[in-house]
Protein backbone atom coordinates (compact mmCIF):
# COMPACT_ATOMS: atom_id res chain seq x y z
CA UNK A 1 0.00 0.00 0.00
CA UNK A 2 1.47 3.12 -1.15
CA UNK A 3 3.00 5.10 2.30
CA UNK A 4 0.97 8.58 1.92
CA UNK A 5 -2.35 6.51 1.59
CA UNK A 6 -1.73 4.56 4.41
CA UNK A 7 -0.71 7.61 6.96
CA UNK A 8 -3.97 9.22 4.75
CA UNK A 9 -5.91 6.47 6.27
CA UNK A 10 -4.27 6.07 9.65
CA UNK A 11 -5.12 9.91 10.44
CA UNK A 12 -8.13 9.09 9.64
CA UNK A 13 -8.89 6.32 12.21
CA UNK A 14 -6.87 7.99 15.19
CA UNK A 15 -9.28 10.86 14.49
CA UNK A 16 -12.37 8.87 14.59
CA UNK A 17 -11.87 5.33 16.43
CA UNK A 18 -8.97 5.64 18.61
CA UNK A 19 -9.08 3.20 20.44
CA UNK A 20 -8.08 0.91 17.43
CA UNK A 21 -5.97 3.23 16.11
CA UNK A 22 -3.78 2.44 19.46
CA UNK A 23 -4.81 -1.15 19.53
CA UNK A 24 -2.98 -1.33 15.95
CA UNK A 25 0.17 0.01 16.68
CA UNK A 26 1.06 -3.27 18.71
CA UNK A 27 0.78 -4.79 15.62
CA UNK A 28 3.57 -5.65 13.03
CA UNK A 29 4.47 -2.88 10.93
CA UNK A 30 3.74 -4.79 7.70
CA UNK A 31 0.40 -5.08 8.86
CA UNK A 32 -0.90 -1.89 10.58
CA UNK A 33 -1.62 -0.01 6.84
CA UNK A 34 -3.76 -3.26 6.28
CA UNK A 35 -5.50 -2.70 9.72
CA UNK A 36 -6.47 1.10 9.21
CA UNK A 37 -7.98 0.73 5.58
CA UNK A 38 -10.10 -1.72 7.73
CA UNK A 39 -10.59 0.45 10.55
CA UNK A 40 -11.57 3.38 8.45
CA UNK A 41 -13.49 1.75 6.53
CA UNK A 42 -15.47 0.24 9.48
CA UNK A 43 -15.83 3.55 11.10
CA UNK A 44 -17.48 4.91 7.51
CA UNK A 45 -20.18 2.35 7.46
CA UNK A 46 -20.59 2.61 11.45
CA UNK A 47 -21.38 6.38 11.35
CA UNK A 48 -24.31 6.00 8.75
CA UNK A 49 -26.97 6.21 10.69
CA UNK A 50 -25.51 9.12 12.55
CA UNK A 51 -25.97 11.15 8.73
CA UNK A 52 -29.52 10.19 8.05
CA UNK A 53 -32.60 10.80 9.30
CA UNK A 54 -34.74 7.79 7.50
CA UNK A 55 -33.86 4.28 7.17
CA UNK A 56 -34.42 4.72 3.25
CA UNK A 57 -31.51 7.13 3.19
CA UNK A 58 -29.69 4.80 5.68
CA UNK A 59 -29.89 1.61 2.83
CA UNK A 60 -28.78 3.57 0.24
CA UNK A 61 -25.38 4.70 1.50
CA UNK A 62 -24.88 1.13 2.88
CA UNK A 63 -25.18 0.21 -0.54
CA UNK A 64 -22.82 2.65 -1.70
CA UNK A 65 -20.17 1.33 0.56
CA UNK A 66 -21.37 -2.29 -0.77
CA UNK A 67 -20.52 -1.47 -4.06
CA UNK A 68 -17.62 0.24 -3.45
CA UNK A 69 -16.39 -2.84 -1.40
CA UNK A 70 -17.42 -4.76 -4.44
CA UNK A 71 -15.52 -2.44 -6.77
CA UNK A 72 -12.77 -2.67 -4.59
CA UNK A 73 -12.36 -6.55 -4.17
CA UNK A 74 -12.21 -6.62 -7.91
CA UNK A 75 -8.98 -4.03 -8.00
CA UNK A 76 -11.15 -0.55 -9.39
CA UNK A 77 -11.65 0.93 -6.54
CA UNK A 78 -13.28 4.08 -6.64
CA UNK A 79 -11.66 7.80 -5.87
CA UNK A 80 -12.11 7.49 -2.24
CA UNK A 81 -9.19 7.02 0.07
CA UNK A 82 -10.57 4.06 1.71
CA UNK A 83 -12.38 2.24 -1.20
CA UNK A 84 -8.38 2.84 -2.11
CA UNK A 85 -7.19 1.34 1.14
CA UNK A 86 -10.24 -1.99 0.92
CA UNK A 87 -8.59 -2.43 -2.51
CA UNK A 88 -5.49 -3.14 -1.46
CA UNK A 89 -6.65 -5.01 1.72
CA UNK A 90 -8.18 -7.27 -0.79
CA UNK A 91 -5.47 -7.80 -3.22
CA UNK A 92 -2.70 -8.67 -0.19
CA UNK A 93 -4.66 -9.71 2.76
CA UNK A 94 -7.17 -12.66 2.87
CA UNK A 95 -10.66 -10.45 3.91
CA UNK A 96 -13.14 -12.32 1.71
CA UNK A 97 -15.81 -9.32 0.24
CA UNK A 98 -18.63 -12.01 1.02
CA UNK A 99 -17.46 -11.08 4.87
CA UNK A 100 -17.48 -7.52 4.34
CA UNK A 101 -20.83 -7.38 2.97
CA UNK A 102 -21.99 -8.95 6.26
CA UNK A 103 -21.20 -6.54 8.37
CA UNK A 104 -22.45 -3.37 5.78
CA UNK A 105 -25.69 -5.83 6.20
CA UNK A 106 -25.42 -5.49 9.85
CA UNK A 107 -25.28 -2.30 10.04
CA UNK A 108 -28.84 -1.57 8.36
CA UNK A 109 -30.42 -1.91 11.81
CA UNK A 110 -28.90 1.73 12.96
CA UNK A 111 -30.72 3.50 10.80
CA UNK A 112 -34.28 0.99 10.90
CA UNK A 113 -36.85 1.36 13.33
CA UNK A 114 -36.15 -2.42 14.36
CA UNK A 115 -35.53 -3.59 17.97
CA UNK A 116 -33.88 -6.40 19.51
CA UNK A 117 -36.78 -8.88 21.26
CA UNK A 118 -33.94 -10.57 23.63
CA UNK A 119 -30.15 -10.72 24.54
CA UNK A 120 -29.71 -13.76 22.09
CA UNK A 121 -30.82 -11.15 19.44
CA UNK A 122 -28.57 -8.24 20.67
CA UNK A 123 -25.79 -10.99 20.70
CA UNK A 124 -26.22 -11.94 17.19
CA UNK A 125 -25.68 -7.68 15.70
CA UNK A 126 -22.67 -7.56 17.84
CA UNK A 127 -21.09 -10.01 16.78
CA UNK A 128 -21.88 -8.85 13.03
CA UNK A 129 -20.33 -5.65 13.87
CA UNK A 130 -18.28 -5.24 16.67
CA UNK A 131 -17.15 -8.93 16.53
CA UNK A 132 -16.76 -9.25 12.75
CA UNK A 133 -14.66 -6.61 12.45
CA UNK A 134 -12.39 -8.42 14.98
CA UNK A 135 -12.47 -11.21 12.66
CA UNK A 136 -11.72 -9.83 9.63
CA UNK A 137 -8.91 -8.10 11.84
CA UNK A 138 -7.52 -11.29 13.12
CA UNK A 139 -7.29 -12.37 9.36
CA UNK A 140 -4.74 -9.67 8.65
CA UNK A 141 -2.66 -10.39 10.83
CA UNK A 142 -3.13 -14.15 9.69
CA UNK A 143 -4.43 -15.56 12.87
CA UNK A 144 -7.48 -17.60 13.94
CA UNK A 145 -10.87 -15.50 13.94
CA UNK A 146 -12.45 -17.79 16.14
CA UNK A 147 -10.31 -16.72 18.89
CA UNK A 148 -11.85 -13.10 19.00
CA UNK A 149 -15.35 -13.97 19.81
CA UNK A 150 -15.53 -13.24 23.44
CA UNK A 151 -13.94 -9.86 22.73
CA UNK A 152 -16.12 -8.68 20.32
CA UNK A 153 -18.78 -9.19 22.12
CA UNK A 154 -17.48 -7.39 25.56
CA UNK A 155 -15.82 -4.57 23.47
CA UNK A 156 -19.41 -4.29 21.37
CA UNK A 157 -21.47 -4.35 24.27
CA UNK A 158 -19.68 -1.84 26.01
CA UNK A 159 -19.71 0.48 23.37
CA UNK A 160 -23.32 0.52 23.08
CA UNK A 161 -23.44 1.00 27.49
CA UNK A 162 -20.87 3.90 26.68
CA UNK A 163 -23.45 5.32 23.45
CA UNK A 164 -26.35 4.97 25.40
CA UNK A 165 -27.43 8.90 26.14
CA UNK A 166 -26.63 9.34 22.21
CA UNK A 167 -28.93 6.24 21.05
CA UNK A 168 -31.75 7.72 23.73
CA UNK A 169 -31.04 10.65 21.99
CA UNK A 170 -31.88 9.57 18.51
CA UNK A 171 -34.93 7.82 20.19
CA UNK A 172 -33.26 4.39 18.76
CA UNK A 173 -33.46 1.09 21.12
CA UNK A 174 -30.60 -1.11 21.16
CA UNK A 175 -31.36 -2.60 24.87
CA UNK A 176 -33.80 -5.93 24.42
CA UNK A 177 -37.05 -5.42 24.93
CA UNK A 178 -37.94 -7.79 27.09
CA UNK A 179 -34.98 -6.72 29.49
CA UNK A 180 -37.48 -3.25 29.80
CA UNK A 181 -40.61 -5.10 29.66
CA UNK A 182 -38.95 -7.03 32.90
CA UNK A 183 -38.70 -3.30 34.51
CA UNK A 184 -42.07 -2.32 33.52
CA UNK A 185 -40.86 0.48 30.76
CA UNK A 186 -41.44 1.58 27.33
CA UNK A 187 -38.54 2.05 24.83
CA UNK A 188 -40.42 5.72 24.89
CA UNK A 189 -40.52 6.08 28.76
CA UNK A 190 -36.46 4.56 28.54
CA UNK A 191 -35.29 7.20 26.60
CA UNK A 192 -36.34 9.91 28.74
CA UNK A 193 -35.10 8.49 31.83
CA UNK A 194 -32.60 10.43 34.00
CA UNK A 195 -28.87 8.66 34.66
CA UNK A 196 -29.55 7.96 37.79
CA UNK A 197 -32.97 6.77 37.76
CA UNK A 198 -32.85 3.50 39.34
CA UNK A 199 -35.15 1.46 36.77
CA UNK A 200 -32.34 2.78 34.04
CA UNK A 201 -29.26 1.98 36.40
CA UNK A 202 -30.82 -1.66 36.10
CA UNK A 203 -30.97 -2.22 32.79
CA UNK A 204 -27.08 -0.98 32.40
CA UNK A 205 -26.20 -3.51 35.43
CA UNK A 206 -27.97 -6.40 33.38
CA UNK A 207 -26.41 -5.64 30.31
CA UNK A 208 -23.05 -5.09 32.43
CA UNK A 209 -23.06 -8.49 33.81
CA UNK A 210 -23.29 -9.70 30.14
CA UNK A 211 -19.87 -7.82 29.52
CA UNK A 212 -18.53 -9.15 32.34
CA UNK A 213 -19.26 -12.63 31.69
CA UNK A 214 -17.87 -12.32 27.72
CA UNK A 215 -14.71 -10.04 29.31
CA UNK A 216 -13.79 -13.22 31.51
CA UNK A 217 -14.24 -15.62 29.19
CA UNK A 218 -11.73 -13.64 26.92
CA UNK A 219 -9.49 -13.23 29.55
CA UNK A 220 -9.14 -16.52 30.86
CA UNK A 221 -8.26 -18.13 27.13
CA UNK A 222 -5.24 -19.03 26.19
CA UNK A 223 -3.08 -16.41 25.07
CA UNK A 224 -4.60 -15.09 21.80
CA UNK A 225 -0.97 -14.91 19.72
CA UNK A 226 -0.98 -13.52 16.68
CA UNK A 227 -4.76 -12.01 16.85
CA UNK A 228 -3.90 -9.66 19.79
CA UNK A 229 -3.72 -6.38 18.39
CA UNK A 230 -6.94 -7.37 16.70
CA UNK A 231 -8.70 -7.63 20.47
CA UNK A 232 -6.42 -5.34 22.05
CA UNK A 233 -9.65 -2.88 22.54
CA UNK A 234 -11.10 -4.92 24.53
CA UNK A 235 -8.65 -4.37 26.91
CA UNK A 236 -10.44 -1.33 27.92
CA UNK A 237 -13.70 -2.79 28.90
CA UNK A 238 -12.97 -2.71 32.84
CA UNK A 239 -12.14 0.70 32.47
CA UNK A 240 -15.19 1.56 30.19
CA UNK A 241 -17.13 -0.01 32.97
CA UNK A 242 -15.85 1.56 36.00
CA UNK A 243 -16.15 4.79 34.25
CA UNK A 244 -19.79 4.59 32.65
CA UNK A 245 -20.91 7.91 31.96
CA UNK A 246 -17.75 9.68 31.95
CA UNK A 247 -15.08 9.77 29.75
CA UNK A 248 -11.78 8.21 30.08
CA UNK A 249 -9.07 10.19 29.55
CA UNK A 250 -6.55 8.98 26.36
CA UNK A 251 -3.54 8.44 28.43
CA UNK A 252 -5.47 6.03 30.50
CA UNK A 253 -6.62 4.16 27.63
CA UNK A 254 -3.23 4.30 26.24
CA UNK A 255 -2.18 2.50 29.53
CA UNK A 256 -4.58 -0.06 30.01
CA UNK A 257 -3.37 -1.11 25.89
CA UNK A 258 0.18 -1.43 27.06
CA UNK A 259 -0.21 -3.46 29.90
CA UNK A 260 -2.48 -6.12 28.39
CA UNK A 261 0.30 -5.66 25.20
CA UNK A 262 3.13 -6.82 27.63
CA UNK A 263 0.73 -9.57 29.81
CA UNK A 264 0.20 -10.81 25.64
CA UNK A 265 -3.82 -11.11 26.74
CA UNK A 266 -6.27 -9.30 27.86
Amino acid sequence: MDAALANRLAASVRAADPDRYFSALFAPAAQRPFLFALYAFNAEVARVAETVREPMLGAIKLEWWRETSEGAAKGAPRNHDVARGMAALFAQRTVALADVEALIAARAFDSAADTFADFAALEVYVDATSGAVMRLAARVLGGDPARTSEAGLAYGLTGLLRALPFHNGRHKLYLPQDLLSALHLTPEEFFHLEKTEPRRAAAVHQVALKVRDHFLSAHKAPRPGAVLAAILPAALVPVYLRKLGRDVPIHRRQLALLSAAMRKRL
